[in-house]
Formats: C-alpha cells, structure tokens, sequence
C-alpha cells in the first residue's frame, strides 16, 4: 500500500541500507518517522494535510516495512544514533540539508537522537506519545511497568525474543495494534494486514532496535544528560496522559531535555497520527510556524 499522491522512492543511506521512502507535496521539508508495529503509511492523513505546503518525506524506518533490514552484528545497526544518521542522509540525498522532523513511537526516538546529534540539521522537532528512552526505563517500575513487557522482552539476548515472537508474529504484533487504538475504525482491515505483513518479515531487526534501546541508547542518552546537552530547536510533544497513569510529570520529564517546548496531552488512542490525524496535522502546522 502506498500513500495516494506520493511518490516512492529508495535511497541509499549507508552502506548497504537502503529505505524506502514515499515523497510528496511542494515546499519546505518536513520528514515523518513511523512507529512500532507500522511503516510509513501511518503518516497517510497528516502527510496528505501538509504535502499542500510542504515537500513530506515518509520513510520506512531501518528494519522496517520495506527498507533494508541489516543483521546486527555489533549491537549498533539499530541504535538510535545510526537510525538517525540515515534520516540525516536520506533528507540529504533528496537535496535538503536542512528539514523538519516528526517522529511517532519508535520513530520519536529517532527523532530525538537526531535532534541531539545533528542540531544543524533538524529546524523543528515533534514528537508523538513517547518519552525519551532513558526517562522511560527510569519511570517504569512495580506492577504499572507490565504495560511495557514487550520493552523488557525484546531486550534479552538474541535468540528467545526472536524465536518466541517469530513463532506467532500476527498474534504479537496485533495484540498491540488492538490494545493501543482507542477506535479500531482508525487503522482498517487492509492497514492492519499491510503492518502485520511487514512485522512478520521483520522479526529479528524489530527485535534488535528495542534491545538497543535497553543498551546502547540509554546510554547515550546518559552521556548527553551529564554533559547537559539539549534540544536547541522548537520542540512539540503530543501525549497521551501517560503521567496520570504512571505517577510522573510528563511535561517536566520533556522540559528537562527541551527549552523551547509547547507539552500537549492529546485524547486518543497511542496511534493519533491515524485517530487524530488533524489534530496532529494542526500541531505540526503551529511547530513550523514557531
């Protein structure tokens, strides 16, 4: 499935990575990273609203949908510095060297190292339903972190994730598809088949970019906490009110890593690029004009 209107495109972003990329719209650049268990056709409504005025460029994240899926020898393929320095390449490659950036989910995290590592890059950054990946293992705890178990599944060794999760991929992946939308009218049958498909043939690199985020990108966050390292553009965060439910301020969490932040509780389901999409097509339209 494609996003009406747009064009798809692979572009080389590394050695021997490739994403797959829809592109459409005229104008300034703004780049759209999808979340887990999606690809980029999740951005299908509020890319439409913005190709209008903007040039929106929707990839395929590394290991997912149809882009490339690198085996992950080192532990480093998926970290969230290496998923961003594509999104910098990929922009490059299609002639911006400097863009908007949005991230949902996983796409976020992306979002945010990009934001952190290629500050001369990214112009605006929002970021949808998430919390940085440092914060996140840090609020976790006690019964309420059973919300999570995917996170603390996902992050053990090779081997038992991906045999476990491989075993039954579309009852996995779409146990999560139902839990977190709120109106299942939002993601329709042949969306979900089409995520479902892509998360079955992406098993092991799925799994690899969430160990990532209990190794590698934790401790990177770490390092730019202690150095006092910040997110220097317009930031915009859309939540769900995640702090009511698991005892922490989300906007103070955000705050912390973004000075010029506008903190948005949103009321949906975690998919609000697809149950919401013109409240967040309105939010992204405001970042830009900040």
């Amino acid at each position: 499935m494609n996003i009406p209107g747009f064009q798809q495109h692979r572009v080389p972003v590394a050695d021997g990575v490739a994403l797959h990329t829809a592109v459409g719209g005229t104008g300034s650049p703004v780049v759209l990273l999808h979340g887990f268990p999606q690809t980029h056709l999740m951005w299908r409504h509020v890319a439409a609203g913005l190709a209008d005025g903007h040039t929106v460029i929707c990839p395929d994240l590394r290991g997912y949908g149809a882009s490339d899926k690198p085996a992950d020898a080192d532990g480093t393929s998926y970290a969230k510095r290496t998923m961003a320095a594509d999104v910098v390449a990929l922009a490059r490659a299609l002639g911006h060297e400097r863009f908007a950036l949005a991230g949902h989910d996983r796409g976020a995290l992306v979002a945010f190292r990009a934001g952190l590592d290629h500050p001369d890059a990214v112009t605006h950054l929002a970021l949808l339903d998430v919390l940085p990946t440092l914060d996140m293992w840090e609020v976790l705890h006690g019964a309420t972190a059973a919300v999570a178990f995917h996170l603390y599944l996902m992050a053990q060794p090779p081997g038992l994730p991906e045999e476990l999760i491989g075993a039954a991929p579309d009852l996995f992946f779409g146990h999560f598809l139902d839990l977190w939308t709120r109106d299942p009218a939002a993601i329709p049958g042949d969306v979900r088949d089409a995520y479902l498909a892509a998360c079955r043939d992406a098993v092991p690199s799925i799994v690899a970019d969430y160990r990532a985020s209990a190794g590698v990108d934790a401790g990177h966050d770490l390092d730019d906490r202690t150095a006092g390292n910040v997110l220097s553009m317009p930031v915009t965060v859309l939540q769900q009110d995640w702090g009511a439910a698991l005892g922490y301020d989300a906007a103070a969490v955000w705050r912390a890593w973004a000075p010029d932040l506008e903190h948005r509780t949103v009321t949906c389901g975690h998919f609000m690029a697809e149950e919401a999409p013109d409240k967040v097509t309105a939010a992204l339209r405001k970042l830009l004009a900040r």
